[in-house]
C-alpha cells in the first residue's frame, strides 16, 4: 500500500491565517506539527510504504523544509504547475506508479485533515484493504452526528456482495442546507465525505479511462512530457493546461458500480473553517477558544486567534477574531463558510493579502515586509546557513543592507566582500548583487529599497542555486528573491 498526499489546496476559507503561498496545510492549526506534517505521522506503521506526494510547484520549498524535520522518507514528489482538482492528480500518480511496474493499493489523502484516533483509522484501513484488493472503489465515509452544512454527503445502503461493515454508495448529495442535513442525520443513512480513498492504482485508472477519457488521455501525455529531477517530477505545464478540471468523486465514484463506503469514526476533521478550529480546540468556562495574546471580557462562544498584537473583546457572542500582521477578520461563526467568497473579492481588488502573508517563505529563508511607501519599502530579510540568493539585478531601485546579526557575503557587480554585525551596503541601481550566508548561524538584515517602481516584477535572475528562472517571479509575487 503507497500513501498518495494531496498537497495542492488553498485553504481560503481559513484566510487571513491561510493564504495561496503558505496554505492551511504548512501550518500548524491543531498542535506542534503542521497538518501535512500531522498526515505524514500518522502514515508511520508496519505494512504502510512510504508516500507519493503531489502539491503545488510554488509550494515545493516549503514541502522539502517540512520533510526535513521530520526526517522521513518519501517515494517522491510531483510537482503541479496548478491545480486541476484531485482526479488529475490521483491519476498521474498511478500512472507513474504502473511505469515502474507498482499496481500497488493507493491510499489518497488530502494533507490538511485532523485524525484524533489512530486505531480506529488503522481499523477502517483493514476493512477497506479487504474490498480493495476485490477490486472495489472504496471511499472513507465519516459517519454523520451534527447537521453539518460544510461538507458533503454519501448515502449507502447494505449490500451482501461486499464484507460485512461496508456499504454500497448510493448517493452522492453535495452540500445540503441546514434541514436536509438534519434529515439525513436523523436517517443514519448518510456519511460525511471525508475525501480519503482506498483502491488499486490499475482500478483507478480504468475507471478514469472509462468515464473521463480526456482527463485520463491528458495525465498520459503531461507525465510523458515532464521532466525528472531525482525525487522531483515537473509536470509539463504547456499539457497539463489542456487537462479538465475535477474531482475523483464527480470523474470516478459517482459513476462507478464498484464505489463502496467504509466508516471512518476517528475524530475526524477537514479543519476548513474557522467553526471547525473551535470545534478541535479546548474551550474555557464559557466556551471560547484563545489562541495567542488575549484578553476576554463577558464572552461566549468565541474563537479569539492572535499573532502579535493583544486581542481584546467585551461582550461578544458565537464571533470569531483573526489577527494576522497585516490583516485583521472578524465574523459571526455561523458565517465563516463565506470567508472564501472574501478572499476572492480581494482577488478580484488585486491585495496581495489574499495571497502572502507579511512574512514570506523562500528556499534561503523568510523575509518580513516592516513597511512600505510612496518611493520605499522596507524588509527584515533572515537567511539560513549556507543559503544564498538568486544573483539578480533590477532597473528602477536601489537597495540599502544593514546587518543586525550574522555574516553576510556581498557580490556587487565585480566586488565581492564580507559585512558584520552593525555594517552595511549600498546596492545602486541595474547592479549585478547576490546576498549569502558563509556562517553557521543565522544572517538576519534590514533592506531598505527606494526608487521609482518597487514591484517585485522588476527583477531579473541571473544564477540560481535552487533552479528558478527570471519568469517566476511574476507569480511570486510579492518579494521573489
Amino acid at each position: 500500500m503507497i500513501p498518495v498526499i494531496l498537497s495542492g489546496g488553498s485553504g481560503s476559507r481559513l484566510w487571513p491565517l491561510s493564504r495561496r503561498q503558505f496554505p492551511k496545510q504548512f501550518l500548524a492549526l491543531t498542535g506542534e506539527h503542521t497538518l501535512f506534517q500531522q498526515t505524514l505521522e500518522r502514515l508511520v506503521f508496519d505494512g504502510m510504504q512510504a508516500p507519493l506526494l503531489v502539491c503545488n510547484k510554488d509550494h515545493r520549498f516549503i514541502v522539502q523544509d517540512q520533510l526535513a524535520e521530520l526526517k522521513l522518507s518519501i517515494q517522491g514528489i510531483l510537482l503541479e504547475p496548478f491545480g486541476r482538482n484531485t482526479a488529475p492528480a490521483v491519476a498521474i500518480a498511478a500512472l507513474q506508479l504502473l511505469n515502474e511496474g507498482r499496481d500497488a493499493l493507493l491510499l489518497v489523502l488530502p494533507s490538511d485533515h485532523v485524525l484524533e484516533d489512530q486505531q480506529a483509522f488503522k481499523r477502517a484501513l483493514a476493512l477497506a484493504t479487504i474490498a480493495a484488493e476485490n477490486g472495489e472503489m472504496v471511499l472513507f465515509g465519516v459517519p454523520a452526528n451534527k447537521p453539518e452544512t460544510g461538507y458533503g454527503y454519501i448515502k449507502a445502503h447494505a449490500d451482501p456482495g461486499l464484507p460485512k461493515g461496508i456499504n454500497r454508495v448510493a448517493q452522492f448529495i453535495e452540500k445540503p442546507d441546514e434541514q436536509r442535513a438534519a434529515q439525513f442525520v436523523a436517517s443514519g443513512d448518510y456519511f460525511w465525505n471525508s475525501g480519503m480513498f482506498l483502491f488499486r492504482a490499475s482500478r483507478f485508472l480504468d475507471e478514469l479511462k472509462k468515464h473521463e477519457p480526456d482527463i485520463y488521455d491528458t495525465c498520459v501525455l503531461a507525465l510523458e512530457r515532464s521532466k525528472r529531477n531525482g525525487t522531483h517530477i515537473d509536470i509539463d505545464e504547456s499539457t497539463f493546461a489542456c487537462c479538465p478540471e475535477n474531482s475523483i468523486d464527480y470523474a470516478v465514484m459517482e459513476k462507478t458500480s464498484r464505489a463502496c463506503v467504509v466508516p471512518l469514526d476517528a475524530g475526524w476533521s477537514d479543519v476548513g473553517c474557522w467553526s471547525s478550529i473551535w470545534d478541535v480546540h479546548d474551550k474555557d468556562a464559557d466556551g471560547n477558544v484563545t489562541i495567542g495574546d488575549v484578553i476576554v471580557q463577558d464572552s461566549h462562544n468565541c474563537l479569539l486567534h492572535g499573532n502579535g498584537k493583544l486581542v481584546s473583546v467585551i461582550g461578544l457572542e458565537n464571533i470569531v477574531v483573526v489577527e494576522t500582521k497585516d490583516a485583521i477578520m472578524i465574523a459571526r461563526k455561523d458565517r465563516v463558510q463565506e470567508v472564501k467568497q472574501l478572499v476572492e473579492k480581494l482577488r478580484s481588488l488585486d491585495r496581495s493579502e489574499a495571497e502572502n502573508h507579511c512574512q514570506v517563505f523562500r528556499p534561503w529563508g523568510f523575509y518580513d515586509s516592516v513597511d512600505t511607501g510612496g518611493r520605499f519599502q522596507v524588509k527584515h530579510i533572515t537567511v539560513n546557513p549556507g543559503a544564498q540568493l538568486s544573483l539578480q539585478m533590477h532597473h528602477h531601485r536601489s537597495e540599502h543592507w544593514i546587518v543586525v546579526s550574522g555574516t553576510a557575503q556581498v557580490t556587487c557587480d565585480d566586488q565581492v566582500f564580507l559585512l558584520t554585525e552593525n555594517q552595511s551596503t549600498y546596492i545602486p541601481i541595474a547592479s549585478v548583487h547576490r546576498l549569502a550566508n558563509p556562517g553557521k548561524i543565522p544572517l538576519v538584515l534590514i533592506e531598505v529599497q527606494t526608487g521609482s517602481y518597487l514591484g517585485e516584477d522588476d527583477i531579473t535572475r541571473l544564477d540560481d542555486v535552487y533552479g528558478r528562472g527570471a519568469e517566476i517571479a511574476k507569480s511570486e509575487l510579492p518579494g521573489s528573491r
